[in-house]
């Protein structure tokens, strides 16, 4: 956990000095009301003494207690800015962290899981800060001080407060021992459980086809007992401290009462004043003893939790990116030109090669399309181009660069990527399309509209009220999968790349519209180089190039006639859409 503190602001740190210096001085305010208490009890014995003298006793020690309570006051400002700014400072970190992680790191701790780091658990450390930080302090401080104060009073009263404390220690201990463990099960369940839930939401439409609310619904309920279940377990045990501090803390001031009236009735005359005094004074350090190591019971309670939060933040934070940015900023002259030399890909852990020897070159211009079956590795293969996977052996050269070596910023700018399911945000539809495209999100107008009109969207998009400042529900929820399909396009080609990559983005789309984006976007697109995956044989019969894949290996190159002579595998795919009459008047 202390690694983490190094998320605090240097101002932070100040106000953390200032906390404990006020903490120290309320201790001392606190320590000095039972001073004055034995002060009064002694005037109220002593013949002669004035009721001014007691009343100025009594002064002093309403301000004391008021002084005490200013001080809590600020001690509670500060620290809820040293949390919350901890939180702010945290959450930032491993949210930036998040996004730069890569598919494989993603895929390693899940998605559920990392919301879950990113709220819940840097609460935790949050609370920790804001309601433990005062606690942390002034508890051993208290604890010490007032046992430097009741020291050499009595060895009787001093063994019973020992005593007190040593059964309020092993309780603690013994709490949690058995706690413990089952903080990281809880940590481990509301992952879960947002899993599930997320689940739950992202299917709903499949949920409810299939009569399956039931069945969620006990899916549901048993992590979430699981979870409830733990938590009871984790605070009836928790529940036990109170009453036994309680316990410890009432029988405590009845013993030192009891034992201070035999040591009184045994006493001279002269020292009966002065043993009533300290057992007054004795009983009052010793309350604050016990009170202390309440407080640090409270601690106890919380410490763990954000102890094994802390980890689960440090693990993300820890993680090391299986890819590794370049430092390539800028073009060589060449433009739009794709090699893959010898490319072979496993995913990690994987124990069989999805992508096996793979070569070809697409230079500037042209439109190549890889086809093939289902698991044949079509995706994965250009999905290796953006670097969401590095290759397992061979290499990628993209403008005659190896991948490896440009700054994925750079890459990433020079290159169109349209995924297979369309990804809309929360927004209007101009904000979607201007998405990424530039660093403060804005595109012109006239080429918002441009490319609305070349992915074949202004035939819905016009018709709504707003037009483009449309609003677009969390993941297109309020469109059509084609409309999706369209606007995602749309936002690539605003951003004018050199290259293009459609991995099966045309799969919604009727074939006119299918036959109407190709030939607009091949006229508006020039020079740029298209990249296509497509499973329907239309979408890529006018193609320049055709790759075809199967079982992770190349086993055709060439165009739509080239290949339905000498490649089996093409030929086959082509034949189970088409007729042969269609392909050969093709």
């Amino acid at each position: 956990m202390i690694k983490l503190f190094k998320n605090i602001r240097k101002i932070d740190i100040l106000y953390f000095i200032i906390c404990a210096v006020l903490i120290v001085f309320q201790v001392w305010l606190e320590l000095k009301m039972p001073d004055y208490m034995a002060n009064i009890t002694r005037l109220v014995q002593t013949k002669g003494a004035s009721i001014n003298d007691i009343l100025k006793e009594g002064l002093y020690m309403l301000l004391c207690a008021f002084g005490s309570l200013v001080t809590a006051f600020i001690v509670g400002y500060f620290s809820s800015v040293v949390s919350s700014s901890f939180s702010l400072n945290t959450r930032r970190k491993v949210f930036d962290k998040t996004i730069n992680l890569g598919m494989e790191e993603i895929k390693k701790f899940k998605v559920s899981s990392l919301i879950t780091r990113t709220t819940n658990d840097i609460t935790q450390i949050e609370m920790i800060i804001g309601m433990g930080l005062s606690l942390m302090i002034k508890a051993p401080v208290t604890a010490v001080w007032a046992i430097t104060k009741i020291l050499g009073k009595s060895l009787e009263w001093s063994f019973l407060t020992a005593l007190a404390v040593v059964i309020l220690l092993t309780t603690i201990g013994i709490v949690m021992v058995i706690v413990m463990p089952r903080f990281k099960i809880i940590q481990e369940l509301i992952d879960k459980l947002n899993l599930v839930t997320r689940e739950n939401l992202n299917g709903i439409r499949v949920v409810r086809a299939f009569n399956a609310e039931e069945y969620q619904e006990d899916k549901f309920m048993e992590v979430n007992n699981n979870l409830t279940n733990t938590q009871m377990f984790n605070q009836k045990a928790f529940t036990t401290l109170s009453p036994v501090m309680y316990l410890v803390l009432y029988f405590l001031t009845l013993s030192i009462y009891f034992v201070g009236a035999s040591l009184i009735n045994n006493a001279g005359i002269g020292d009966k004043i002065v043993l009533f005094g300290d057992m007054i004074v004795f009983s009052s350090y010793a309350m604050q003893v016990i009170m202390s190591f309440l407080m640090l019971a409270i601690i106890f309670m919380m410490l763990p939790r954000a102890n094994v939060s802390a980890k689960r933040i440090l693990e993300v934070m820890d993680t090391v990116n299986s890819i590794n940015n370049g430092s390539v900023k800028e073009g060589n002259g060449i433009e739009g030109e794709i090699e893959f030399k010898k490319v072979s890909f496993k995913y990690p852990d994987a124990d069989e090669y999805l992508l096996k020897d793979i070569s070809f070159k697409i230079n500037k211009g042209e439109t190549v399309a890889f086809i093939g079956s289902t698991g044949s590795g079509k995706s994965t293969l250009i999905n290796l181009i953006p670097r969401f996977y590095d290759v397992t052996d061979g290499e990628i050269l993209v403008n005659g660069i190896n991948v490896k070596d440009y700054d994925e910023e750079y890459l990433n700018s020079i290159i169109g990527y349209v995924p297979q399911k369309a990804v809309m945000f929360s927004g209007t539809i101009e904000e979607n399309i201007s998405f990424g495209s530039t660093k403060n999100g804005k595109v012109d107008s006239n080429v918002i509209k441009k490319s609305i009109e070349v992915a074949q969207a202004s035939d819905f998009v016009d018709k709504l009220e707003d037009k483009e400042k449309s609003h677009i529900a969390s993941g297109g929820t309020n469109v059509s999968g084609g409309q999706k399909q369209r606007l995602s396009i749309a936002r690539t080609i605003a951003r004018n790349p050199e290259i293009y990559i459609f991995d099966d983005t045309f799969s919604a789309l009727d074939y006119k519209t299918d036959l109407t984006l190709r030939k607009t976007l091949k006229k508006y697109t020039g020079g740029s180089t298209n990249v296509i995956v497509a499973q329907r044989i239309g979408t890529i019969i006018d193609v320049d190039k055709i790759i075809v894949l199967d079982k992770g290996k190349c086993v055709g190159i060439g165009t739509h006639k080239e290949l339905m002579k000498k490649c089996k595998v093409y030929k086959e795919i082509a034949l189970s859409q088409v007729t042969k009459e269609e392909l050969d008047n093709a």
